[in-house]
């Protein structure tokens, strides 16, 4: 771990995960082995990474998001991060290059929309 990361209550961050700096960090976040959190990203409550994935730099994730196995999810930039929107679904090995709406399973690289809640 790095400079300026913050985080909440329930962490499980297992063998291999890294967080770089400036990054917020809600309640029960559970980052899996080999995945990492860049610069300038917060996520919400009850947000899971599954093995290895990738959450570069000016990302936002709010609560209740899962990201499956290998997935990649694009930097955003600080004027506007990339966000995933509450209860959303990230697919094992999807490539999330835009924002995803609360709500909705995206699949695939790029990713895209394959179910909505």
């Amino acid at each position: 771990m790095y400079d300026d990361v913050t985080y909440g209550e329930g962490l499980i961050a297992l063998s291999r995960v890294v967080f770089t700096s400036n990054i917020r960090i809600g309640r029960h976040f559970h980052a899996n082995i080999y995945s990492y959190v860049e610069h300038d990203c917060i996520i919400g409550d009850f947000v899971t990474f599954a093995p290895r994935v990738g959450c570069n730099g000016n990302v936002k994730i709010e609560d209740f998001v899962y990201v499956g196995a290998s997935a990649v999810i694009r930097q955003g930039t600080p004027a506007k991060p990339l966000t995933i929107g509450r209860s959303a679904v990230v697919g094992m090995g999807a490539v999330v290059t835009r924002d995803v709406p609360g709500g909705v399973t995206t699949v695939g690289n790029p990713a895209r929309e394959l179910a909505r809640r």
